[in-house]
Order: structure tokens, then sequence, then C-alpha cells
């Protein structure tokens, strides 16, 4: 079994790493160690928690352990894409440099730069920054970056994703062509890969385990999620994650909560804290000096719950956390491996539950492809939110059905009252309309559709009219009922008359040209 004694690293730094409690390298550090030590470039692969920071800290101290930096002009230098992850990677500085006269400097936004242009005047060893602030102190006359010997971009494959592309190139250009460069990273795509090849000159490629997959000792979850309205959405979802926190009982020690958007930060810290949870939220737009206070509780224990968004998913080095949460299933499948990587760390047991619902089923298939496996589901324990949401509709509807039988009622009231006046049966559902106020009116129309067939369906067609005629029409097929021609003469008048409120010309329609298959048609009916 491999030592860190086995690994060549100065007596020193081996004084620290026991001090810390360490005895065995991980895969990582034991093939990337010696190989960084021999000078060569470094390409590391692996998962989130298996030692990546110190696979490049413990080489770095002993090669720098002997000479001395000179003003404004550091000696090695660390990117990282996040202010917590630079923090991480100068707590690693601290932790194994104890007995290893090296300075350091930590740049990065949101601290004064006075501060930091004083650390630099003196002179540091090694200088911790994201991109955007050293560029800032170099454009400011502050720093120059041609001593530089050791480069590292830790997270690699998240710094070139953030867009960081431009300034990891011009940073390049700025520091010596012959330093030693070092990518660790725990993903590292084709395309990504394919750029990093412009950096590094005939790296040392150390995979210890197939890209993007998460530790096995990470129990994973997926709880599947479906409102019952779209306005409710998000209020059911928070009240579903409480439930899932609940569900977890004591088991819940402390753990993370991550969002993909700040604004859902915000509102799930507000309702937890509501309801009685002990949570603080942590996203970018918060102060530094906010985000150092709230980690600091946090890994003191003194925090239960983080809320968090993918500016937390790398820079959180507590060893202890024992659940992930994903309040959202995230955009990019490799989010999801550095998110419950924050859980299972240093060989310890983690849980990670997914609140998936229909809006994520796409990405939740990315993260299952990324990771060669189906995620297994578990119901959402106590599903008292859902029916609550589900029955709020079902209340409405009593009341809408104790008013819809209302207009129902008003209108079989008015049918009601022509149904006494029956004349006969065949005639008075269509004749009851005209509102003829005496009972003779029935058999008039009664007598004009016994004796012509055509008058029977243009008095049924023209019936709205009559009424607004005042019944003119009704009297008027008594009169033409002794022939043919005057009924078929009258129903042109009545399409004159209709028409007579435009230029008071005939309606073309069938009239004197009806074809004769329909007038027999009629007078079969008729006669039969």
């Amino acid at each position: 079994m491999t030592t860190f004694s086995d690994l060549k690293l100065g007596p020193k730094v081996l004084r620290a790493i026991e001090e810390t409690g360490y005895e065995t390298p991980t895969p990582i550090q034991a093939q990337a160690i010696p190989a960084a030590l021999e000078g060569r470039d470094i390409l590391g692969i692996a998962q989130t928690g298996t030692g990546k920071t110190a696979s490049f800290t413990l080489p770095m101290i002993s090669l720098l352990a002997r000479g001395r930096a000179k003003a404004r002009m550091p000696r090695s230098l660390v990117l990282a894409p996040t202010r917590e992850l630079a923090a991480q990677v100068a707590a690693n500085f601290d932790t194994y440099a104890k007995h290893v006269k090296l300075t350091k400097a930590l740049l990065i936004g949101g601290v004064s730069f006075k501060e930091q242009d004083q650390l630099i005047d003196k002179g540091v060893d090694v200088l911790i920054a994201t991109p955007g602030r050293l560029l800032d102190h170099f454009e400011r006359g502050k720093l120059l970056l041609t001593d530089v010997k050791i480069m590292v971009v830790d997270e690699a494959d998240r710094m070139l994703d953030m867009g960081f592309i431009p300034d990891i190139e011009r940073i390049f250009s700025l520091v010596p062509f012959t330093r030693q460069t070092l990518f660790f990273s725990a993903t590292m795509a084709a395309e990504i890969e394919r750029i990093t090849n412009t950096f590094l000159s005939n790296p040392h490629r150390v995979e210890v385990a197939r890209q993007a997959t998460a530790s096995e000792s990470i129990d994973q979850f997926v709880v599947p999620f479906e409102p019952s309205r779209r306005d409710r959405a998000a209020s059911e979802k928070r009240a579903a994650l409480r439930a899932v926190l609940d569900g977890e009982g004591d088991k819940l020690t402390n753990g993370i909560i991550f969002c993909n958007r700040k604004i859902d930060v915000d509102a799930v810290s507000k309702s937890l804290k509501k309801h009685g949870y002990d949570a603080a939220p942590i996203h970018g737009d918060l102060d530094q000096s906010q985000r150092t206070a709230t980690l600091d509780q946090f890994r003191a224990g003194d925090l239960k719950i983080l809320v968090a968004s993918d500016v937390a998913a790398r820079g959180l080095d507590v060893p202890s956390v024992s659940h992930v949460f994903n309040f959202d299933v995230p955009s990019h499948a490799e989010d999801y491996v550095h998110r419950i990587g924050r859980t299972g760390r240093a060989g310890r047991d983690g849980k990670a539950i997914t609140i998936c619902s229909t809006a994520d089923e796409r990405n939740l298939e990315d993260v299952e492809a990324l990771l060669e496996k189906t995620i297994p589901r578990m119901a959402l324990p106590g599903k008292t939110p859902v029916p609550s949401a589900d029955t709020a509709p079902a209340a409405d509807a009593p009341e809408a059905d104790a008013e819809a039988p209302k207009p129902r009622a008003r209108r079989t009231r008015s049918r009601a009252k022509p149904a006494t006046d029956e004349a006969a049966p065949a005639t008075t559902a269509e004749t009851a309309p005209s509102e003829a106020p005496a009972p003779q009116a029935a058999p008039e129309v009664e007598a004009v559709d016994a004796d012509h067939d055509t008058p029977r369906v243009e008095t049924t067609e023209r019936e709205p009219r009559s009424r607004g005629r005042g019944g003119r029409s009704s009297r008027k097929p008594a009169e033409d009922s002794q022939a043919t021609a005057p009924v078929r003469d009258d129903t042109r008048r009545d399409d004159t008359r209709r028409d007579d409120r435009g230029r008071g010309k005939p309606v073309v329609g069938m009239g004197d040209h009806m074809p004769t298959f329909i007038e027999k048609s009629f007078e079969e009916r008729m006669t039969g």
C-alpha cells in the first residue's frame, strides 16, 4: 500500500500531512504527485471529493520550499472559477505549508484592493486568484506574471464553461512559456480537452475514475413531482421539499439545497425559515462578507441547511455534509456530479435527493445518460401538500354547480308558457315562438302546412322574422291557400320584405327554380 512517504515529498510537508491525520493518499494523489514533482504537466480527471486540491498543493509546496519571491512577481499562480473555491485552495495551503516559510495572497472579488496590493508588494510565493480580479490587478500595474514557474487551473471544465476562455488565454500569454501547467477537473468533455491541449505540453494524464461519475458512497434518489395547478407549482414544490426534509428525520445532520436560479435560492431560504427550519442562502449576488460568514457558520455546525446556487457546488469543502438536495435538476448534467459531490466525501456515506418536476424530465434524462444508470425513484414522504392543493379546486365546484341550474330553470319556465296553448302536437313546437295571442293562430298555420309543402319549410325558417313583423306572415298564408303559385309569391315577398332593409332587391334562391326532384319528395311526403 502506497503512503505519503513513498511520494518523495519534503519532510516538512510530510510532517504537516501527518498532523492532519492523513496516512494514505487517494488514487489521484498517488499518480499525480510524483509526476508533478518531476516537473511534468498534469491533466488530472477525477470525481469530486477525491483529493484533487492536495494533488497540486502538496507538490507545489515541496517545489517552492527553496527560493524567495520578488515584489509584485509571484512564483506560482492558481486560478479558480469562484471565490469559494479559491478560498478553499488558500485554506489547503495554510494547512500543508505551516512548517514551510511560504507567503501567499488571495485575490478575489468583494475584498479591498488596498489590502491585496500590500500583500503583492511584499512578494508572494503562491498567488491564488479568480481570473477577473487577477486581470484587474495586472491592468492597474500592480502585478507582474513573468516569474511564474508553476501554474494551476483548478476545475478546468468549469473555468472554460463559465466563459473564462478569453481571460484564460490572456493570462497564459502573460506567464512564461516554460512554466509547468497543471489542469485538474472532475469532468473533461472532448471539446474542452481539445482546448487544454493548447495550454499543456505532453501532459501526464491521470484519470482515476470514469469521467462524470459520482462516488459509490452516495445514495441517489429522485422524487417525482407534479403540481396540481400551474399557478401553485412553486409553493407546492417548496412544500414537497419540506416533506422530503422531514422524511429524513434525525439522519439529516446538515445539508445543502441547490437551486438553478438565484431568485429561487432566496425564495426557498425564506420559505424554510418561515416554517422553522435553520437555513440561510448563498449565491453570487450576496456580499463577500455575508457569503464568508454563512459558510463559516455552516462549517462550524451553527447552520443546519445551506441553500445555494451552483456558485457553491465546487467551492465547499465540508467533509461531514450528510445530505444534498436538488430543488431543481441542473440544466447541465455535469453540474449534478459536482452538486452531489458535496456529500459522501473522504469515504463517508452520503445521500442525494433530487426533486424532478415534469419540466425537468429532459434534464434528468441527460443526467442519467451521463451517469450511464437510472437513478432510483422515491415516493414523496407524507403527501399532505398535494391533496390539499388538489382539493382546493374541488371546493369551488359546488358553488359553480349551485349557480348552474338557475339559468336553466328560467329557460324552462319561459318555454312552459306557450306549452299550455296546444292545438296540435306536431306544430306547437314550431309555432309557439310566434307569440300569437289568439288560439286560432295555430290552426291557420296548420292549414298552410296541410295544403302546401313549400310554405311549411319557409314558415319554419322565417319564424323569427314573422315575430319581428307583428305576425303579418301568419295571416298571409291563409289568404293565399287556394293555389300553389300565390304561396310561392308570398314566399318571395317575405324574402323581399326581409331584403327591403337593403336595396329592395329580391333574394336569389331556389324560389321558382326549385328542382323537380325536391318538389316530388315533398309531394310524396304530404300525400303519403
